[in-house]
This record gives structure tokens, C-alpha cells and sequence, in this order.
């Protein structure tokens, strides 16, 4: 099979298709033959060498695909050859084909076509995960998130608005925060121009909001724990703004914060499928109803995965950006 092959670490560039050993299945997976897989900023730290696979995953990036299932291991019970899914992955996607742990496979959601599909596993994963799993975000409840135009961004506010949430949202450009406002974001800052956190103040009377999803990590430590609300609960998912940073821990004490933080990809087969289907009770009759759609801002031939990874870096985007192989 074609897959992309990080041939050296580096820019975009390093990014090359090849041919490559189909992937052999174990037991407990299935082969899917790849429909799209989409882009993720743990595809470009991998690319560079600071977010390798975990021990076992395939070298080939890539966390999440949509696709058609091809074969099944002797022990999978609930898919069959020709079942049209969508799935979590350790890595492997792009590619034109993939094994895939069966409990971190998910069907295509009605009414969602097969190559959009591809939009839904990792952000599905990651905001229920955090956000609700173990930071508790429930209706009526206020909720922050920085780059509210990103894959993760427009899916969290569209859960969140579908469980009864006030969402609030940054983005650099008004493009972008109008794109937040379509999808439901009720405030929407522009971090350019705003002190998110005298905004956030302003809008809740003082109060803070109660969680906030932080791709950034130290450069707004301080801040966030400042916009959090009594018992504020604080998720990082990344250190876009670095990870070392000096706490003041009186504000922690004072107003009963919860900080918390938690990748993905690297949890436990078992992890993932318990999320995986967390996901599939709770998220999935959202994407039914329709009040959760994919956001896919456009897509590329596996053989242009240099040219994706740069328009992800540019984050010029709004949404998913997807390979097709």
C-alpha cells in the first residue's frame, strides 16, 4: 500500500509517499481500508520529533481515518467486512490502509458522509474525555475555549451548546470568531485586540467561568486560573505557549480551582475504548440529530500531505483539514 513516511525529521517537506507493507492485523482489530484520515497539530509534532508513537503504533502518522472495513480478527464480534466506519487511532492513518483496536471503531454517524466522517474521532475523543468526563462541564455551566475556529474548537462549542452550555470562545481574526458565532459560540474574543480575561469577567459579572479547555498551557496559566469561577475547573490538552511556568497557588486555595491535563494518544487500548464508547452513547445522537456537523475546512491528496501540514501550521483554517488517499 501508499503510505506518508516522515523520511527525516523536519519541516512539511520530510512529508513523502511511499510504498509500504500492507498492515497485519491482530486478533482483536480490524483492517480498514482508509476513505480520509485528518490532520491533527500531534501530526506535526511527530513530524519534528517531539510527539513520537507509542511503543507498538505504527511509524506512520495519522490518529484518526474513516473507511471501509476490509477484514476482522478472530476475536471481534461486532464488525463486519463491509461496514463503513470511522475510528481512534495510536497512528497509521495516513495511509491507504490501517489496523485498528475494534473498541476504538465507531459507525459512520446517518447522514454523515464516509469522507467527513474522517472530522469526528479525535475531537470527539479528546473534548468528551476532558471536558466532560472528568471535568463535568453540565448545562447551565459557563465554558472557554481558546482557538475556537480549530478541528477541536467548532466541535466543542457544538457539544457544548447541544448539552445546554454557555460557551465562550478566542480566535485571532474576526473571520474566525464569526465562524465561532455561526456554530453557536455566545462570546466571542478576539485575543488580538481583548484581555480575554477582563472580557470574561465583564460577561459573567465578575464570576469567571467554570471550565475552560487550554491548548496553550504556561503563557496563560495565571490568566486562566484568574477567568476561572469558584470551584473553576481548568483542562490542558497542549503548550502551544510552553510548559514551565511559576504558580501563585493561593488562587488555586482561594476560589477551589481543579486543574487538570491529559493527552490521548498515548492512554491504553482499554482507556480508549471506554472513551470511544463514552462517545459513541453521549456524542453520536448529537451528530443524528444534527446539531453536531463536521467542519472541514477542505482536503488534500495523501500525495500533498507536505502542502496540508503547512496550511495547519498557518492556521489559516476553520475546522478539519483532511487527506483523501
Amino acid at each position: 500500500m501508499k503510505a506518508v513516511v516522515i523520511t527525516a525529521l523536519g519541516g512539511p517537506e520530510v512529508l513523502q509517499l511511499q510504498e509500504v507493507d500492507d498492515p497485519q492485523i491482530k486478533d482483536d482489530e480490524v483492517l480498514v481500508k482508509v476513505e480520509a484520515t485528518a490532520l491533527n497539530r500531534a501530526d506535526t509534532l511527530q513530524r519534528i520529533g517531539k510527539h513520537p508513537p507509542p511503543k507498538g503504533a505504527s511509524p506512520y502518522p495519522g490518529l484518526e481515518c474513516s473507511g471501509t472495513i476490509e477484514a476482522v480478527g478472530k476475536l471481534v464480534s461486532r464488525w463486519k467486512v463491509g461496514d463503513q466506519v470511522c475510528a481512534l487511532l495510536a497512528g497509521g492513518a495516513y495511509a491507504e490502509k490501517v489496523a485498528v483496536p475494534a473498541g476504538q471503531v465507531l459507525p459512520v454517524p446517518p447522514g454523515i458522509s464516509l469522507k467527513d466522517a474522517a472530522a469526528f474521532p479525535e475531537v470527539a475523543c479528546t473534548v468528551w474525555s476532558t471536558v466532560f468526563m472528568m471535568s463535568r462541564l453540565s448545562a447551565g455551566e459557563t465554558f472557554l475555549i481558546y482557538g475556537g475556529s480549530s478541528g477541536i474548537g467548532t466541535f466543542a462549542i457544538q457539544i457544548a451548546k447541544y448539552k445546554g452550555v454557555r460557551v465562550f470562545v478566542t480566535a485571532g481574526s474576526e473571520e474566525k470568531l464569526a465562524a465561532c458565532k455561526e456554530l453557536g459560540a455566545d462570546v466571542c474574543i478576539n485575543y488580538k485586540t481583548e484581555d480575554f480575561v477582563a472580557r470574561v469577567k465583564e460577561e459573567t459579572g465578575g464570576k469567571g467561568v467554570d471550565v475552560i479547555l487550554d491548548c496553550i498551557g504556561a503563557s496563560y496559566f495565571q490568566r486562566n486560573l484568574d477567568s476561572l469561577n469558584f470551584d473553576g475547573r481548568l483542562f490542558i490538552i497542549g503548550f502551544m505557549g510552553g510548559a514551565v511556568t511559576e504558580l501563585n497557588m493561593t488562587s488555586l486555595l482561594a476560589k477551589r480551582l481543579t486543574v487538570q491535563a491529559a493527552g490521548l494518544r498515548g492512554r491504553s487500548v482499554e482507556n480508549k475504548a471506554e472513551i470511544v464508547n463514552e462517545v459513541e452513547k453521549n456524542v453520536w445522537p448529537a451528530i443524528v440529530e444534527g446539531k453536531v456537523k463536521p467542519v472541514v475546512y477542505n482536503h488534500f491528496p495523501l500525495s500533498e500531505a507536505a502542502e496540508s501540514h503547512r496550511l495547519l501550521e498557518s492556521s489559516q483554517h476553520i475546522g478539519k483539514i483532511l487527506l483523501v488517499p
